[in-house]
């Protein structure tokens, strides 16, 4: 069994298609078709079965695809740390991100690692910290970026902490308060309100500091984008709570202190085991000081 095989297995099974696979793995169709019906006699299994409208994983080929997956990427790893001991830093490096990212300038980051790691390829994930921190310690993702509450530390990973913010309130223009230099959460609390999904960890935050306060408020908008939040709300659809340090890239809002919000920590976690020489890297990139500053 040779790893090309499994790579054209894993481009089939990805775009339902021989003709699109042989493309993505620049070969020749009758070649990729050739070394999957000699893996197939290998195996004794057909992985696929084709039609001329479609083509679909067997149960065989369903079972025999996240093996396979596994082995390209140790494959991948063992030599990617292969050229580490020869002072070559290639292989993937996935990144994942929550939305409000502030206390290191992410784009900026991989700006700087691509600049000085080309042969990298990396790739990047945008989702909710809880996520986030199961992809990493699942091995889906190599280094992530996270907003927790003070109260909340990541468990099962290697944690660095980056910075530590307050939430502000953040409406319209032409809101009532608007005027307003600073607010309470108690005259927040009859507004309606834009935040994100329920049980995520940057809803958590705004749903303690109303719980602490005895307060109940009304989420009429659950969104998981932090821009498509600060444009519901210059719209005059809700008003939100946001990260101080991230705020200044919104447009088309205004910004007020909470006296009584609660805090946020920003972290970088990675895997405890089996950290590939690509995210030792731009971890090192992260931790210059000044190099990926806004």
């Amino acid at each position: 069994m040779e790893l090309q095989q499994m790579r054209y297995v894993l481009a089939i099974a990805e775009t339902n298609s021989f003709t699109r696979a042989a493309e993505r793995c620049l070969v020749a169709q009758s070649a990729l078709s050739h070394q999957v019906a000699r893996l197939e006699r290998e195996l004794g299994a057909r992985l696929f079965e084709r039609t001329s409208r479609r083509v679909r994983l067997t149960a065989a080929g369903a079972a025999f695809l996240p093996e396979a997956r596994r082995c390209l990427e140790a494959a991948e790893r063992a030599a990617a740390e292969v050229a580490a001991a020869v002072g070559e830093v290639r292989g993937p490096l996935e990144v994942g991100l929550i939305p409000t990212v502030a206390a290191v300038d992410v784009p900026r980051a991989l700006r700087d690692f691509r600049r000085r790691y080309p042969q990298v390829r990396i790739g990047l994930r945008v989702g909710a910290s809880d996520d986030l921190v199961e992809q990493v310690k699942g091995g889906e993702i190599e280094v992530a970026f996270l907003g927790l509450p003070t109260t909340a530390r990541p468990q099962g990973v290697n944690v660095r902490e980056l910075g530590r913010d307050r939430h502000v309130a953040v409406v319209a223009p032409d809101h009532p308060l608007a005027e307003e230099t600073a607010v309470s959460l108690e005259r927040l609390v009859d507004e309606v309100f834009v935040d994100m999904p329920a049980g995520t960890a940057g809803r958590v935050q705004s749903d303690q500091a109303f719980e602490a306060a005895g307060l109940d408020r009304d989420v009429a908008f659950e969104v998981s984008s932090a821009e498509f939040m600060a444009r519901l709300v210059g719209e005059g659809l809700g008003v939100a709570l946001l990260p101080a340090a991230y705020v200044p890239q919104l447009t088309g809002v205004t910004t007020l202190e909470v006296t009584d919000a609660t805090g946020r920590v920003e972290y970088v976690v990675w895997a405890r085991t089996g950290t590939t020489p690509a995210a030792r890297a731009f971890l090192d990139i992260i931790d210059t000081p000044g190099a990926a500053a806004g």
